[in-house]
């Protein structure tokens, strides 16, 4: 039998901590080991971490940045396969049993599954990510520029044979966070990705009212372009140098480009609103329509809602950026 680990990075997050620790012992995988990494806490997370002795391991380092943990991890790890949770996130208790199945059906880099959200309660919203799959070849259409729909960090089991092809990366500045990113996509270049079609995890969304155009739990909307950027420039001089692949000098996505989007034209007054989608909306239009992993339906109906963005009634084009941004406001729209 295969050996995984479930490697939990923490940050002071004391409040959510136990239950992420609670539910990777509770995996009914036997061969299953669980590891902490705290990055620095200084809340009482270290005091939560002791208390469960010896059903896990530890590893209690100075605050370095999420790279920095990812790092670490993989020089230590001593199983094959990994599953990096995020410390307020959540596995259901067949997880690893599901992706180690998966990873037996072939020479699979990487197992990804869907989460569904919850609020910062851990209830669910009934609303998951991601909602479309990405084919086996996923990196083929990377090596072009587009990166494929994967779930957030804790959906994602990987061969650690594969990435330790990517890992360390550089730790500096901005560069602290986002580790998911060179894990999710880096290992695409190494091999085929799988997909489970259904949930086995739960991602926590700490503002999980469906009432803003925020849905990840990391960067601001205004630098989250500034921050993708730079993870795709180091991505390609990795791809180089390591596994001499060259990826294009610039990269498609949706979820980036719709973040551009929001920040433009949300609250915006009709004026700025028709001045971005005339001179600057052409990225956003083209990661809809030229888009690979969506249906034609889907890239109408985006394209039918962006444009409603343009009418005079403000209220209606904030409504529209909140639900083309936020999965959960579509999920309460959908229930009124």
């Amino acid at each position: 039998m295969n050996h995984v680990t479930v490697v939990i990075c923490n940050y002071n997050y004391e409040n959510y901590l136990a239950t992420a620790i609670e539910s990777a012992l509770g995996q009914d995988y036997p061969a299953t080991r669980v590891i902490v990494i705290d990055d620095g806490s200084t809340d009482g997370s270290r005091a939560i971490i002791e208390t469960f002795g010896t059903r896990i391991s530890s590893i209690l380092k100075e605050n370095g940045g999420q790279v920095s943990a990812y790092n670490h991890a993989i020089q230590v790890l001593e199983t094959d396969y990994v599953i990096f949770l995020d410390s307020d996130d959540v596995l259901y208790p067949g997880a690893v049993s599901e992706v180690m199945r998966i990873f037996a059906t072939g020479d699979w880099v990487k197992v990804q599954f869907r989460l569904d959200v919850m609020d910062g309660t851990g209830a669910s919203t009934g609303a998951y990510v991601p909602h479309v799959d990405p084919p086996a070849d996923c990196g083929k259409l990377l090596l072009g520029g587009w990166l494929y729909p994967s779930p957030p960090a804790s959906g994602n089991a990987y061969s650690v044979s594969a990435l330790r092809r990517i890992f360390p990366v550089p730790e500096a500045g901005i560069n602290r966070y986002g580790a998911d990113f060179y894990a999710i996509y880096g290992v695409a270049l190494v091999g085929r990705v799988a997909a489970v079609r259904k949930s086995l995890g739960g991602y926590r969304v700490h503002n999980a009212g469906g009432a803003t155009v925020s849905f990840a739990n990391s960067e601001q909307l205004n630098k989250a372009p500034e921050a993708v950027n730079l993870r795709w420039a180091i991505l390609r001089d990795i791809a180089r140098a390591r596994l001499q692949v060259e990826l294009a000098p610039t990269f498609h996505d949706f979820a980036l480009e719709k973040t551009r989007f929001c920040s433009s034209v949300y609250r915006a007054t009709l004026q700025t609103r028709w001045r971005w989608m005339l001179r600057d909306s052409g990225h956003y239009l083209h990661t809809i329509v030229a888009n690979p992993f969506w249906s034609l339906k889907k890239k109408l109906g985006t394209l039918v809602l962006s444009s409603l963005c343009l009418v005079p009634y403000s209220p209606l084009s904030d409504f529209v950026v909140r639900y083309i941004a936020n999965p959960l406001a579509r999920r309460r729209a959908v229930g009124r």
